[in-house]
């Protein structure tokens, strides 16, 4: 009969202080860029919720993908090539990212106006397009800082 084998509580100990990581990390680039990129509709009223404010907007929608980040990133490390771990990174974050700007554009700014398909996306990408890719290079390099470092840096003794 052959034994069920468990992970060891030193691996799960590294994937938990990982995960931790990178949501320490996702979380305040997820605010800061929701911020950065629609913080001039902060002083809209929501369509969906008139009594939420856009901070309560921006947190709840940071902390939900920052966990849901975490746990896709967790699947991403098995990932060995850096390379396609970092631009698969870099692909998903500012997908997200932009998910998020488009919903929060559509529901505090075009959903009380008349505002094409189009229209409503080429503002988003145009407000998004600078807070996304300098935020997604930032968050990407902090949380792949230690095999970037082993990868380039070479140590000499």
């Amino acid at each position: 009969m052959k034994k069920t084998q468990f992970p060891s509580i030193q691996s799960i100990s590294k994937w938990l202080k990982r995960s931790l990581l990178t949501l320490v990390i996702l979380f305040p680039a997820t605010f800061m860029e929701l911020y950065w990129s629609m913080g001039q509709l902060s002083d809209h009223t929501s369509s969906s919720c008139l009594e939420c404010s856009f901070f309560e907007d921006a947190f709840l929608i940071a902390l939900m993908t920052g966990i849901f980040l975490t746990l896709l990133f967790s699947l991403l490390s098995l990932i060995k090539n850096l390379f396609i771990k970092a631009a698969t990174s870099f692909i998903i974050i500012a997908s997200v990212w932009f998910f998020w700007n488009y919903t929060l554009f559509v529901e505090r700014e075009s959903s009380w106006s008349t505002y094409l398909f189009r229209e409503e996306l080429y503002i988003t990408a145009y407000l998004s397009f600078l807070p996304v890719i300098i935020l997604s290079c930032v968050s990407i390099f902090l949380l792949y800082f230690r095999e970037i470092k082993t990868t380039f840096v070479k140590t000499t003794i």
